[in-house]
C-alpha cells in the first residue's frame, strides 16, 4: 500500500493540476473524467495524456463496472500544431474558408461581451459566415468583477439573447467554460476534427500563437484557424468604433443616449435601460468618482493613466496573478515588459498579454458570481469546501479517504 506522502505526491502532480484547470475529475485508477462523466484521459508519467477517440467511444459503450477492470486506453499520439496559412489569416467571409470537411469542423467564438454591443454583432456575423451553415458556438467568458466586468454570466447572456436572437440558440451559458484552453478540450471531446476561431483583428496573433502552441497537448486537431473578424478603430464612429468600454464609460458619466447608440435596434428601450442599470449596478455606484479611475474601467480610453501606474509599480507586479481578458487564462506573472506581462499558469502553461489585456485575478467576488460571506465563515463546512477548493486540495482528502484503512 503506498504512503500519505505518496498519495500527497500523486494528489500535487502536473496531471492533476492539468486536471483541475480543465475540470477533469479523477476515476480512482489514474483516469480523468469530463463534466460530463465520460473517460477523456489518463496519467502517464506523472502527466494528463488524452485518450484516443474510437478507444474512448469503444470504453463509453462498455458497462461501467467493465470499465474500471480494463486497462487504461492508450495515449493519443501528439501531433504538430497546424501552421498558419493564407486561408486561416483571411478575414472571415474572404476567399475560401472550409477545409472541404465541414461536418468535422466547429466554429467557436469565446469574449467577455461585458456589456454587449453592436459592435460584438459584427463579430457573430463573421462567426456564422465562416461556419458555412456547421456547428457555431458562442461562449460568453465567465469572469465578473466592478470594473471591467460588470454584468454576472447568467444576465450578460439573457441580454445576448435578446439583443442578438437569430443566434441564441448559438449562445452558450456553460460555466465550465472559463477559458479557449476550456472551449478547445471540450471540442475535441465532441469529436470534432477541426476548429475555426473568430475573434476581432486586434487579438488574432494572440489567440492563433496560444491554440496552435498546445494543440497535440491540450487537445488534438487537424486543423486549427484563427480568423478575424474585421478591423476595429476605437476612434471611429458607429458599428467598427463601438466597444464594451465605451459602454462601461457612457455608464460612469451617466450618459444614456451614448449607451444606447451602442446596443442595436433588437433591443427595446425598456431593456436596454435596463441594461445599462444592470451595468451601473455592477459597477458599485451611481457616481464615478466611487468606482473607480477611467484607466480601471476603459484602459482603451485612458492608456497614459494605465501605463502611469505600470510604469509606478501600483500594478501588475512579479508575483501577482492576473486574469487575461481576452482568453480567461490566469497565470501568476514571471516578466514585466516595457508594455506586455509573461505570465505562466498553475499547469505551467506560459501566455503573453498585453497590460490593457488583463486585470488581478477575480479570487473570491462577492457579487452573483462569487462566493457569498456565509460561506466564508471560520469553522464551518462551506468555509472547508471553499478553501479547498481555492487551494485544489479537495482531490487530496478524497485520495486519502479513499485508501484510508476501515476498522
Amino acid at each position: 500500500m503506498k504512503s500519505f506522502f505518496q498519495f500527497l505526491n500523486e494528489a500535487q502532480s502536473q496531471a492533476s493540476m492539468q486536471a483541475r484547470k480543465l475540470n477533469l475529475v479523477s476515476d480512482g485508477h489514474g483516469g480523468w473524467l469530463d463534466s460530463r462523466g465520460k473517460f477523456v484521459a489518463t496519467t502517464e508519467d506523472g502527466k494528463l495524456k488524452f485518450a484516443d477517440k474510437k478507444k474512448k467511444k469503444a470504453e463509453d459503450d462498455k458497462p461501467a463496472q467493465q470499465k474500471t477492470t480494463q486497462s487504461e486506453p492508450e495515449a493519443k499520439t501528439k501531433k504538430p500544431a497546424t501552421q498558419t496559412t493564407g486561408a486561416k489569416k483571411a478575414e472571415a467571409g474572404e476567399g475560401d474558408q472550409t477545409s472541404g470537411e465541414t461536418t468535422e469542423t466547429l466554429t467557436v467564438t469565446f469574449g467577455r461581451f461585458n456589456p454587449p454591443t453592436v459592435g460584438h454583432g459584427k463579430l457573430l456575423a463573421a462567426a456564422q459566415k465562416a461556419a458555412q451553415g456547421e456547428d457555431m458556438k458562442i461562449y460568453p467568458s465567465r469572469s465578473q468583477d466592478a470594473k471591467k466586468n460588470p454584468l454576472d454570466p447568467d444576465m450578460k447572456v439573457s441580454f445576448m439573447k435578446k439583443m442578438f436572437p437569430d443566434y441564441s440558440e448559438n449562445i452558450i451559458n456553460d460555466d465550465e467554460m472559463k477559458s479557449i484552453f476550456n472551449v478547445l478540450v471540450a471540442a475535441d471531446e465532441a469529436g470534432y476534427k477541426n476548429v475555426n476561431i473568430i475573434v476581432g483583428s486586434d487579438r488574432q496573433a494572440e489567440f492563433e500563437n496560444l491554440a496552435t502552441k498546445y494543440n497535440g497537448e491540450l487537445y488534438n486537431f487537424d486543423n486549427i484557424r484563427v480568423i478575424s473578424a474585421g478591423v476595429r478603430d476605437s476612434d471611429a464612429e458607429g458599428v467598427e468604433g463601438m466597444s464594451a468600454s465605451k459602454m462601461r464609460k457612457a455608464v460612469m458619466d451617466d450618459d444614456y443616449d451614448s449607451f444606447r447608440r451602442g446596443t442595436p435596434k433588437e433591443l427595446n428601450d425598456g431593456d436596454t435601460k435596463a441594461l445599462f442599470n444592470a451595468v451601473r449596478q455592477g459597477m458599485g455606484s451611481k457616481k464615478k468618482k466611487e468606482v473607480a479611475e477611467m484607466w480601471e474601467i476603459a484602459p482603451e480610453i485612458d492608456p497614459k493613466g494605465l501605463r502611469d501606474n505600470y510604469v509606478s509599480g501600483n500594478i501588475f507586479n512579479l508575483g501577482d496573478v492576473v486574469e487575461n481578458l481576452n482568453t480567461g487564462l490566469i497565470g501568476k506573472i514571471v516578466r514585466r515588459g516595457t508594455n506586455h506581462l509573461i505570465c505562466v499558469t498553475q499547469e505551467n502553461y506560459m501566455f503573453k498579454s498585453w497590460i490593457r489585456d488583463v486585470m488581478e485575478a477575480v479570487v473570491n467576488y462577492s457579487g452573483p458570481s462569487g462566493v457569498p460571506s456565509n460561506q466564508r465563515e471560520v469553522g464551518t463546512d462551506a468555509n472547508r469546501n471553499y478553501t479547498m477548493r481555492m487551494t485544489g486540495t479537495a482531490g487530496i482528502k478524497n485520495l486519502i479517504n479513499k485508501y484510508k484503512i476501515k476498522k
